[in-house]
């Protein structure tokens, strides 16, 4: 297997360089993409959705994961140089699961090490703690550390909150504010978030996959706000400035199971609300990202929200691009 593979590499060396992303078509990964090609970087993307419409054309090269058949997933990225990784999954599901993604991203790592992939640029979530008792934080301090343990030279980037124009987070709360009289906070509101815009954070990423130097960076913007204050920001910035009502934990997840049953969603679940209140969300390093919530907020304000944005309907629907709303 590693002869067909030098034979491989032999031949793409005489190509331009390669990059690769997990989730091109979808997006975190559509914005990373749009960069390198501004780069002038060839691109290949490894996804679960080769049926979704492909924004960039001919120019990006869709490959299916292959996460039960290591090997061809390794050949799929012979020749490439930078892997930039996004994959990942935002809560449990009969469809999907934290453990999966995990045992899914070691078989990507893995294919990377022996394709001869230089560099991994890897998406990872602020404050990861092997031993937390919430998955999705556990999960991804176990991710850092294998990587880590590759040998390859990496750049993992730890996200807390994204906004953009195809967010669901930012989105809901808008479309929350715009469809009832008041909003419910779990507890009093005062932990924190720093968003960062979701094409700063492909800056960063790209900047990263240009370097060698192992790295680990705390991606936030340059706004920092508790999450009443970001809602009241965002009710503002919209014309729907709404009383904010303290909620306890158990009557915060009804209210959200309840919206959820009628769009056909997961609004939040008790990790996520565990995690928020914990500040898990928040990390008083220096803003990587530029772009000002408030600002995008208020040259978006006249869609922002108008329609709600369902992370399962994405999850479930693999033939429909990723839109607002």
């Amino acid at each position: 297997m590693r002869d067909n593979f030098a034979v491989c590499k032999l031949f793409t060396m005489e190509n331009r360089e390669i990059h690769a992303v997990t989730g091109a078509f979808g997006y975190s990964g559509k914005y990373i993409t749009t960069r390198l090609l501004e780069r002038g970087v060839e691109v290949i993307t490894l996804t679960n959705s080769p049926n979704r419409p492909n924004p960039f054309g001919g120019k990006v090269r869709a490959l299916g994961f292959n996460f039960d058949n290591p090997e061809i997933l390794a050949k799929s990225l012979v020749g490439v140089k930078v892997l930039y990784n996004t994959y990942w999954v935002r809560f449990n599901h009969i469809d999907f699961s934290h453990n999966e993604a995990v045992d899914n991203t070691l078989v990507l790592f893995n294919a990377a090490r022996i394709a001869g992939v230089e560099r991994i640029v890897h998406i990872s979530i602020s404050n990861p703690d092997i031993n937390s008792s919430l998955e999705y934080f556990s999960g991804k301090a176990r991710l850092e550390e294998a990587l880590k343990q590759t040998g390859l030279s990496y750049a993992i980037i730890r996200l807390a909150v994204l906004f953009g124009e195809e967010d669901i987070l930012i989105n809901n709360i808008a479309w929350t504010l715009r469809k009832f009289p008041l909003f419910g906070v779990f507890g009093d509101g005062e932990y924190r978030l720093k968003p960062i815009f979701v094409d700063d954070l492909a800056r960063i990423c790209v900047e990263q996959g240009a370097l060698q130097e192992n790295v680990t960076l705390d991606a936030v913007g340059p706004e920092s706000f508790t999450y009443r204050e970001l809602v009241q920001t965002i009710g503002s910035v919209i014309g729907r400035s709404r009383p904010i009502v303290p909620m306890p934990v158990w009557a915060g997840r009804v209210a959200s199971s309840v919206i959820g049953y009628f769009v056909d969603d997961i609004l939040v679940t008790p990790e996520e609300i565990e995690g928020l209140m914990a500040d898990l969300l928040y990390t008083g390093a220096a803003p990587l990202g530029t772009t000002r919530l408030t600002q995008w907020a208020m040259e978006n304000k006249d869609t922002l929200g108008i329609q709600y944005a369902s992370e399962l309907a994405r999850r479930l629907d693999r033939g429909k691009s990723y839109e607002r709303g």
